[in-house]
């Protein structure tokens, strides 16, 4: 039986692959996870809705109803329903 030479470069260089692989699976699997592609789109009545929240003095509700109905962050639900 060989002794496995530990510093060969082929086993280093190998090593360097995989190890690069499975980095870039991981931070790949975590972006997807971050941002899902199949979100619903913004519906005329969804905007209906928070059109009229918003008329009542219902702001929060309305951030609320965006973030529930489209999957929004707090920032990007409360812009949405500040520039209707």
């Amino acid at each position: 039986m060989l002794p496995l030479d530990i510093a060969a470069p082929s086993i280093v260089a190998l090593t360097a692959v995989v190890t690069a692989g499975a980095i870039w699976l991981i931070i790949l699997a975590v972006r997807l996870t971050k941002s899902p592609r199949n979100r619903p789109g913004i519906s005329v009545d969804l905007v209906d809705q928070v059109r009229e929240l918003k008329a009542l003095g219902q702001i929060q509700e309305a951030v609320f109803f965006v973030r529930g109905e489209t999957g929004m962050s707090q920032r990007a639900a409360a812009r949405f329903v500040n520039r209707l």
